[in-house]
């Protein structure tokens, strides 16, 4: 067996291909987003809408498509949105900045902090060989222990890219190696199987905890803009929990009994990730700390109704004790730059969307829609509206970039038909997680697991098909039975 899997790197933003585009490339994606501006201004102002709130719709719509077609970086074409809104008056410059001063865009720069800390003590890898240790002798049961592993640092760790991409899958690809399955003719062996499970599986992750994925807060922003409803760290994790762990339960049985490995049993991987454990020795004083900090860290934001500690002053905390104890350095926090390009995009749609949301424009947009649904029974809207939503996140790089467009509009129509406000919410919130399981650029992890080679895209797109239909049953009967017993609806 292969003695030392690969070094693990932190993968904390997806790949900026934006960066190495041809000019002529870059020129057209340029026009599609000055053009889809342009397109909402030559439209005429509706009555009762101002032309400063109508230029704001087109920044916005233009900062979204760019987002989308990126003829620069994610992160740059928000920051370009801000400038824009600054520079032409639309918003004061203090309130075209003001995103950068919401509590929840420093929780999640905090808890990007928190997985380099996790990454860099090797805490993260000592949790992953202790559940392959205790689980991992059989394929399948080394899959639960690999997807084990991301919902646990999910509790904390905002980014699927450092937990999937950056402490799992380089884990998982070392034990594929170990079983001499490499992506060719012996794809089948064993890898094939763990890269599609793990990412199937990560995407529920995504769904069950606030901190998930990075868009999450964003979406829970939106929610409370729209609803009024907040949806905390507590209330989000026990809505998520039932149709979450079904999820976890059943996807990668299904996968085993369609996409089985050609290796069945693995009692090797648990002898491997003993004998890693071995050559990390006890836990160092890096690690114990940085587990202290983990388990303080999510307890408060489980318990934030007791104590009313904000979840942001939570984050910087655990951030400031790991600071002071020198398990991270000044020099992490600055090089950390997947938490400073999420603290960019984040901090300015904050504001985009909130000012926005004052102008009247998403209730005009929810009052015209809602005329396509006239006369539906509400569940038979909500079901129509759901499935369009989820599956159209095949036109959709990740996941930031679908909520961003499309969930406070969605909201809103599903209210106006009626839907219980809870039910939409959570619905719509979910979703937006379970739908980057449809294809292999669905979310960060997405390429980095499929760019390992061992599954073909065809295969991919099948797969992940198959997983939307078993998520959506699930999250529809076991979410929204479990969501009428906690009384949401």
């Amino acid at each position: 067996m292969q003695q030392n899997p690969p070094p693990l790197t932190a993968v904390s933003s997806p790949p900026a291909d934006s960066d190495s585009i041809s000019t002529n490339s870059r020129l057209f994606r340029w026009l599609i987003v000055v053009l889809s501006g342009i397109v909402v201004l030559l439209i005429p102002v509706p009555a009762g809408i101002t032309k400063q709130s109508w230029h704001l719709l087109a920044i916005f719509v233009a900062t979204i498509v760019g987002s989308i077609v990126r003829p620069v970086p994610g992160g740059a074409m928000v920051l370009l949105g801000v400038a824009a809104l600054a520079l032409t008056r639309t918003l004061p410059v203090e309130e075209a900045l003001a995103g950068y001063g919401d509590p929840i865009v420093w929780l999640v720069l905090a808890a990007f902090f928190m997985s380099r800390g996790m990454i860099k003590t090797g805490l993260g890898r000592r949790i992953a060989f202790l559940f392959i240790r205790g689980i991992g002798r059989h394929s399948l049961g080394l899959g639960y222990a690999l997807v084990s592993t991301d919902m646990l640092l999910a509790m904390v760790i905002p980014s699927n890219g450092a937990r999937a991409g950056g402490i799992i899958f380089p884990v998982a690809k070392s034990l594929s190696e170990a079983y001499d399955s490499r992506p060719d003719e012996t794809a089948g062996r064993l890898g094939a199987f763990l890269m599609i499970l793990i990412y199937q599986c990560d995407v529920i992750v995504c769904a069950m905890f606030l901190t998930g994925q990075a868009s999450n807060v964003l979406i829970a922003k939106f929610a409370q803009q729209v609803t009024g409803i907040e949806l905390s760290y507590a209330r989000w994790a026990l809505a998520a929990l039932v149709p979450g762990l079904v999820s976890l339960l059943v996807v990668p049985l299904v996968l085993y009994r369609i996409f089985p490995p050609e290796v069945k049993h693995t009692p090797a991987a648990a002898e491997f990730a003993a004998n890693e454990l071995r050559q990390m020795g006890r836990m160092k004083s890096g690690e114990r700390l940085m587990l202290v900090v983990f388990a303080l860290v999510a307890g408060l934001w489980m318990t934030t109704a007791y104590h009313g500690i904000n979840y942001a002053a939570v984050a910087l905390l655990g951030i400031c004790v790991l600071l002071l104890s020198g398990v991270l350095t000044w020099r992490d926090v600055i090089t950390e730059h997947g938490a400073w390009d999420v603290f960019i995009w984040y901090g300015g749609l904050v504001k985009m969307a909130e000012a926005l949301g004052q102008t009247g424009i998403t209730k005009r947009f929810a009052e015209t829609a809602a005329s396509f649904t006239s006369g539906w029974q509400w569940w038979t809207a909500l079901a129509v509206l759901l499935l369009v939503y989820f599956y159209a996140h095949y036109g959709f790089a990740s996941i930031t970039a679908h909520a961003t467009a499309m969930y406070t509009p969605f909201l809103v129509v599903t209210l106006a038909a009626g839907a219980p406000p809870y039910l939409a919410v959570l619905s719509l919130a979910y979703f937006s997680n379970l739908d980057a399981s449809l294809t292999h650029f669905g979310t960060t992890p997405a390429p980095i697991y499929f760019g390992s080679g061992y599954v073909k895209q065809r295969t991919w797109w099948r797969l992940g098909l198959l997983t939307s239909f078993i998520t959506i049953t699930i999250w529809t009967v076991f979410g929204f039975t479990w969501w009428k017993i906690l009384k949401l609806w």
